[in-house]
């Protein structure tokens, strides 16, 4: 048992110490260039929170599936779909029209890997390719001209006691994952897929249910975060998903989570996120050149990988 919890909560530590290492460089490098502590500012600190809810929820759906063993590919354009489909409905449907065009994604992506067993890269780098193509023909090439409604900017731009909202929505977005994972009988049998999917069917698991289930939560998390965007951006555009690919996947796994499914705590998900964006928020603020970014950005990623992106899988 201590083995397990130290093979589990030893990388969310290593994250941690990073974010603290991250804030300390920042701390500095403000306090002697500009004479003020700016990293350690409350303003500072929800702000960097709020960018980290846009990310958060995205990761949270990743997760999901990487614990599973796969992965989704569809994420950047599910997220511009969902966005410029919910400004396009517009009045009080645009929500749950957006949600629906994301949960659809996923319901697609869940039956071409659960069902028709295509490899899971395969088959939603597919689907990605196809919703761009939707996109692009639905828009004929131009950005959207429709806007946001009251609703979607009121859950991404608008603050509760000083937080801004999408933290709520970040929060209890959290709290249902955790929920799902610890308390439910999918959560157990989402590490047991992760673990071994074979030995999980054999023992009664309905793991094309699962697997559809995950990747229609997946898609979810997706067109909500393409929901908060919109609004925060007040309004949706071509590519807006594009940046949240890769760091979404690199959150999950920094965070612990195995990449070949079936180990990972949630809260790693989103001390993971929280270290990528403040990484992302330094190293803008010290004006580093782009390539000198993308190195460091890379190296910590790295790193993160071979420390515990090698580990075996462990049972749920």
């Amino acid at each position: 048992m201590q083995a397990y919890l130290r093979s589990i909560d030893r990388p969310i530590l290593v994250a941690c110490g990073f974010v603290i290492l991250i804030l300390a460089a920042g701390t500095a490098y403000t306090a002697i260039t500009q004479g003020t502590a700016t990293f350690l500012s409350p303003v500072y600190l929800l702000q960097q929170l709020k960018v980290a809810a846009f990310l958060g929820v995205v990761a949270a759906g990743m997760m999901l599936v990487i614990l599973m063993g796969h992965i989704d590919l569809s994420v950047p354009w599910t997220v511009a779909a969902s966005a410029m489909l919910a400004t396009a409905a517009g009045g009080p449907e645009a929500i749950p029209v957006g949600l629906a065009v994301g949960a659809l994604v996923g319901l697609v992506n869940g039956l071409g890997v659960a069902v028709l067993r295509v490899p899971s890269m395969i088959f939603t780098l597919g689907v990605n390719t196809v919703l761009r193509g939707l996109m692009v023909m639905l828009t004929g090439g131009f950005s959207p001209t429709s806007m946001a409604t009251p609703p979607m900017a009121f859950l991404a731009k608008t603050e509760l006691l000083g937080i801004p909202m999408a933290v709520f929505v970040w929060a209890l977005l959290s709290l249902g994952i955790v929920f799902l994972l610890t308390r439910t009988p999918m959560g157990r049998y989402i590490y047991a897929i992760g673990n071994k999917e074979a030995a999980a069917y054999l023992s009664g698991v309905n793991t094309r249910l699962v697997i559809l289930g995950a990747f229609t939560l997946c898609g979810l998390c997706a067109a909500l975060a393409g929901i908060l965007l919109a609004g925060y951006s007040s309004k949706a555009y071509q590519a807006m998903g594009d940046p949240y690919l890769l760091p979404a996947i690199a959150a999950v796994v920094i965070g612990g989570t195995n990449i070949l499914g079936g180990q990972g705590r949630y809260a790693g998900t989103v001390v993971g996120t929280i270290l990528i964006v403040l990484l992302q928020s330094v190293l803008s603020v010290m004006q580093m050149p782009e390539a000198g970014r993308q190195i460091i950005y890379g190296l910590v990623i790295i790193l993160m990988l071979l420390l515990y992106g090698r580990g075996g899988r462990s049972a749920a």
